[in-house]
């Protein structure tokens, strides 16, 4: 992989990991809004009764269930910027083949080959 490409995919990651984060601190700034408003709203109410709408648990299940899945992305693209530093960026983690460009540009954290990724 030449530097030019090497710059650009960088970019691409980083880019990718500063929309995760932004997403994660919008995500989490809106779910305590929500929750406050709720805990203010419903202080005596039945969570787990409530007929109009879900329960808290479901809502912290959801949460959590977004919290994990920014998580692995956060992780995928953090590996992928560590083997770019090492020179180890786009070969296939099951097959040892290079991973088409392409496939980098749409998804740079991709770690096997499109042949091996289905």
């Amino acid at each position: 992989m030449n530097e030019k490409t090497a710059s650009e995919l960088r970019a691409l990651l980083v880019a990718r990991r500063e929309a995760v984060l932004e997403r994660e601190r919008e995500r989490v700034g809106d779910e305590t809004m929500a929750i406050v408003a709720d805990a203010r709203s419903f202080a005596t109410a039945d969570d787990e009764h409530d007929p109009e709408g879900g329960t808290l648990s479901e809502e912290w299940s959801r949460a959590a269930g977004l919290e994990a899945e920014a998580k692995r992305e956060l992780d995928d693209i953090e590996r992928a910027i560590t083997k770019l530093d090492a020179g180890e960026y786009g070969t296939c983690e099951s097959c040892g083949r290079r991973i088409a460009v392409g496939r980098l540009r749409i998804r740079p954290m991709a770690a096997r080959c499109i042949d091996c990724a289905v």
